[in-house]
């Protein structure tokens, strides 16, 4: 019996050590290496750039809508009662409405409306109303981008010009040239802007 245990034991030993302890090591040392900030959760100052934050300031850049929602602060002891909470990082999911649900067609309606009446000109990019199966999603399309340029120029004094360069730099191209499509972090590009209206506000003594 012995002999049948010893073997046991050792394997457990064993593959505990490479699976538990080496293995893990191994893969931390090489995304420290290969890609440390990605690795490290790409923490910023106000927040991490690879979890969507919400902009309610019409001076910031917004990202797209989300669908996550929070318990009722006031039914705390009640899971089934919640409320929307845009962005909410412990409860990722879509808004699960499917493309006939008449919640969902008259929801987009409505901000198609409001973005009008706030006077977004062309057509409505479809991630500005739309949200992610997430409700995480940090990025938005150029186009999202770009047609929220008037507004928030508007809001921080800037030249248009001025904000759409800044876009166009934040402008991410497809993955390994390939894969995706070409996006906005939302959360970088609001940190340059504050940082933009930073220098502006040096130079011209504002």
């Amino acid at each position: 019996m012995l002999n049948q245990i010893r073997p046991a034991l050792v394997l457990l030993a064993l593959f505990s050590l490479l699976t538990g302890l080496a293995y893990p090591l191994a893969i931390t040392g090489v995304a420290q290496l290969a890609a440390p900030y990605q690795a490290n959760g790409s923490v910023m100052t106000v927040g991490s750039a690879l979890i969507g934050q919400f902009f309610a300031a019409d001076k910031y850049f917004h990202g797209r809508p989300s669908a996550t929602q929070g318990q009722d602060p006031a039914h705390p002891d009640d899971s089934s009662k919640t409320i929307d909470a845009p962005y909410n990082a412990s409860n990722s999911t879509g808004s699960n409405l499917g493309p006939t649900s008449q919640k969902l067609i008259d929801r987009v309606k409505a901000d198609v409306e409001a973005k009008r009446a706030a006077g977004w000109k062309g057509a409505i990019p479809a991630d500005s109303v739309t949200t992610s199966a997430s409700g995480l999603d940090p990025h938005i399309s150029p186009e999202n981008a770009y047609a929220q340029v008037p507004a928030v120029a508007r809001a921080r004094g800037l030249d248009e010009a001025q904000v759409s360069a800044l876009v166009k730099a934040n402008v991410e191209g497809r993955s390994f040239g390939i894969i995706g499509e070409p996006r906005v972090n939302v959360l970088q590009l609001n940190v340059a802007l504050d940082a933009l209206k930073s220098t502006v506000r040096q130079v011209g003594g504002d």
